[in-house]
């Protein structure tokens, strides 16, 4: 690919209100930015989606910035690609640290898509012409759930994400049902559960949820197998899901029923192409999740969810869900529960320089 340069900005922008889970409450997000540029000029944008502290996964800023910068950039450097996927390859000697592959990945599948005059999802095999849009309530009382949900319906999501644990499950479910009778919704644990908890996710049965999400420990399918005999509710695996072989192993364990595919948990937009393709022939439902994203991840997640086995609405909301002012020009937008799928090379956004300027904390350039 002739790679001339590559950047990186690490930035932070405060949200517009905290995202509260059991795990933690995020008010802040901080990130990377990845920028790849050729010795034509031609330059392609990916995202770093790591946390600042490991609580989602055990990747952070730091260490994706460490990973990327000591480890990624120099086996680019000492074996050239000509393709995304090469790179997807070339990366496989190094374990774990998918966000921070998936950065540098996801940057190459952007400039790849340009070089071809392609929009990224038609690069990618994605068929949409729009992508359905749901969204996650993440708060910590039934008044603040209720008045979301409200607002996002009247908005026009087409299904509701709701956070749960011990401490606040079927009760709180119960009465956003009660309000909604008919509303899609489902629940994610985050591994909040044990299988000590059985009765409790059984009662869940009968609030008519499209699935529980996570509700066992992230390094976990055999546990969820067991879980999902005893549910009638269908279990999806986030966390457990880092690569293709743990999609095809949960799969002919039945440890699920449905799969969320994160570009960044899975190491970029290669292998979330290789378990989309296993689940669309097994006949698995697939949905793309969020990461608390900037624009640059969410245009990457649009081109995913185009692809056709992304039966269900994926964690793609409008940029303004998050941010004041995105760091993508035009900002995203959900429409009557719709995201268009951008027609133009790449991954179809600008980036909005003074934005990205303004929340730019330290840069790091790279010659190749």
């Amino acid at each position: 690919m002739n790679l001339a340069l590559i950047e990186l900005f690490i930035i932070e922008m405060p949200l517009k209100s905290p995202f509260i889970t059991h795990l933690g409450t995020v008010r802040d997000r901080e990130g990377i930015i990845v920028k790849v540029t050729d010795n034509d000029g031609v330059s392609g944008m990916g995202e770093g989606v790591a946390f600042s502290t490991p609580w989602y996964t055990e990747e952070t800023v730091k260490t994706s910035i460490h990973m990327i910068s000591d480890v990624l950039i120099p086996l680019l450097k000492k074996h050239p690609v000509n393709h995304p996927e090469e790179a997807a390859a070339l990366f496989q000697s190094v374990r774990r640290n998918n966000m921070a592959k998936a950065a540098i990945e996801t940057a190459l599948w952007d400039l790849y898509a340009k070089k071809k005059g392609q929009p990224l999802s038609k690069a990618i095999g994605g068929t949409r012409e729009v992508v359905a849009s749901g969204v996650v309530v993440a708060v910590d009382s039934i008044k603040n759930a209720l008045k979301q949900i409200e607002e996002y319906v009247a908005e026009g999501y087409q299904r509701i994400k709701v956070k749960i644990n011990p401490q606040q499950d079927y009760e709180f479910l119960a009465e956003i049902r009660k309000c909604y009778p008919d509303l899609p919704i489902m629940a994610d644990a985050n591994s909040a559960y044990t299988l000590r908890d059985l009765d409790r996710l059984k009662a869940l049965d009968e609030l008519n949820l499209m699935m529980i999400e996570q509700p066992l420990s992230p390094n976990d399918i055999i546990q969820h197998a067991a879980l999902q005999k005893e549910l009638q509710t269908p279990i999806c695996l986030d966390e457990s899901i880092v690569n293709f072989e743990d999609a095809r192993n949960a799969v002919e364990l039945g440890s699920c029923k449905v799969i969320n595919i994160k570009v960044g948990r899975v190491g970029g937009l290669t292998e979330a192409k290789r378990i989309h393709d296993y689940c669309f022939q097994h006949n698995i439902p697939v949905w793309c999740g969020g990461m608390i994203e900037f624009g640059i991840s969410r245009a990457h997640n649009i081109a995913l969810a185009s692809m056709p086995g992304f039966s269900i609405p994926g964690d793609i909301s409008s940029s303004s869900r998050f941010w004041e002012e995105d760091i993508i020009a035009p900002e995203i937008t959900v429409e009557n529960g719709v995201t268009q799928v951008p027609t133009s090379p790449g991954i179809g956004f600008k980036i909005n320089e003074k934005r990205l300027k303004e929340t730019t904390t330290a840069t790091i350039d790279f010659q190749l």
